[in-house]
């Protein structure tokens, strides 16, 4: 009897109830529409920025595609702000005591939080990421690059454009859900986004000061950001530490340890 109440209770009906009652406090806070706005509009920002600062002439040899998404790499910071806050704002307030009184199923909550990071991060860096590829269209042949000298025009039906594209938008993804994680595991959102910075921005640095390449190389590889930023690469992807698919599932990984430690933590810890 035991098992067949908890799934009527877990399965999906209550699974919308939690996702919808979690859309609902989302909508509510201006702070998320500010932060996915901001995302889409300072990633398109810097990667203009970006096109418009080299000209063949100075740069001859660029990897256009990911010269186009370079904005990505400050994306990700705001990306993971807002998933972050998306708990952590409940643990600063107390207000997660509330919500696991009324919604009681605290694996639940934690789920519908991940379908809703999932959806609104994905929304946001498709948006951000497909802005920045057309812009870069457009301007990278005013710089020079054009067939004449060498560069196609940037056309998403080539396979290696399409997979810098499409994997960047998933790359964000994961680090929101990453993010997500490490919130949970914090609380605290100074201390998760503080811990994001570090990982995102920091471990990168550290890879580059080690001297001996074994482990620089390993750093690399185990590096989320650098890991899963080489799915830009269309040109000397060999310079990268690991096959483009293969960085995305590092990051991939990330994700899922946080979340698996998040969960473990929200079911045995008193909030």
């Amino acid at each position: 009897m035991k098992s067949a109440t908890w799934a009527t209770e877990s399965g999906a009906p209550w699974h919308r109830r939690y996702v919808r009652a979690e859309w609902i406090k989302l909508r509510t806070v201006r702070r998320t529409s500010w932060l996915v706005l901001a995302a889409v509009a300072l990633t398109i920002a810097l990667s203009a920025a970006a096109d418009a600062f080299v000209s063949y002439g100075a740069f001859p040899s660029i990897d256009p595609v990911k010269l186009t998404l370079v904005g990505v790499q400050l994306g990700q910071a705001l990306v993971a702000a807002l998933a972050v806050l998306t708990i952590s704002s409940e643990y600063d307030t107390g207000l997660i005591r509330a919500t696991f009184t009324a919604m009681p199923h605290r694996l639940a909550v934690l789920r519908a939080k991940v379908s809703l990071v999932t959806a609104i991060a994905l929304l946001a860096s498709a948006l951000a990421v497909l802005g920045s590829f057309l812009v870069g269209r457009l301007l990278l042949p005013a710089e020079g690059y054009t067939p004449a000298h060498g560069y196609a025009l940037l056309n998403l039906t080539s396979g290696t454009v399409l997979r810098a594209v499409a994997g960047s938008a998933i790359y964000l993804t994961l680090i929101a859900l990453l993010s997500l994680g490490v919130a949970t595991v914090f609380k605290e959102t100074t201390a998760s986004i503080g811990s994001m910075l570090g990982l995102l921005y920091l471990f990168p640095l550290l890879g580059g000061m080690v001297s001996n390449p074994y482990w620089q190389r390993l750093l690399q590889e185990i590096d989320p950001a650098s890991a899963g930023l080489a799915v830009q690469a269309t040109v000397g992807p060999q310079a990268f530490p690991m096959n483009p698919w293969a960085g995305l599932g590092v990051v991939a990984a990330w994700a899922a340890a946080a979340l698996a430690a998040g969960a473990l933590l929200v079911c045995r810890r008193d909030h």
